[in-house]
C-alpha cells in the first residue's frame, strides 16, 4: 500500500512517531519541573536524518536503502545548562509552548494522511 502513495505515508508515519516521542519527552519534562537535579530532555531528528541520508546514498542495494529508511528518525538528548539553584533546567513555559506546537503539528500530519486516504477512497468509488 505504501507504493500507492510513494513516500507520503512512510514519511508521515516517521513524522508522527517523532511528534509523539516529542510530546512524551515534553510531558516527562513538565512532570519533573520541581525535581531537583532533573535535566530537561529534547527530541531531535535533524542529525539522525542527515546521517541516514548519507548511509542511503552509500547503500549498494535497494534492500540496504530500505533498512536504513525504516528505522526511527529521532534521538532523545539531554539539555546541559542549568539556571536554577536546584540544578533543574526545565522551563515550564517553554515546554508548554513546545507541547502546543507538537500537538498542532501532529494534528496537521494526521489531517494530511486522512486527506490521502480520502482521495484514494474517492478514486476507488469512482467519484
Amino acid at each position: 500500500m505504501n507504493y500507492m502513495f510513494g513516500n507520503s505515508i512512510s514519511m508521515s508515519q516517521k513524522s508522527l512517531e517523532f511528534l509523539w516521542a516529542k510530546q512524551v519527552v515534553i510531558s516527562q519534562n513538565l512532570t519533573n519541573v520541581d525535581t531537583p537535579g532533573y535535566k530537561a530532555k529534547y527530541v531531535t531528528f535533524e542529525d539522525v536524518y542527515q546521517n541516514r541520508l548519507k548511509l542511503a546514498r552509500a547503500a549498494k542495494t535497494p534492500a540496504q536503502t530500505r533498512s536504513i529508511i525504516e528505522n526511527s528518525y529521532y534521538s532523545i538528548n539531554e539539555k546541559d545548562s542549568s539556571a536554577r539553584l536546584d540544578e533543574n533546567n526545565v522551563n515550564a513555559d517553554a515546554e508548554e509552548v513546545e507541547m502546543a506546537r507538537a500537538q498542532l503539528q501532529y494534528q496537521y500530519v494526521l489531517n494530511a494522511v486522512n486527506s490521502d486516504f480520502s482521495r484514494l477512497r474517492s478514486v476507488i468509488k469512482g467519484q
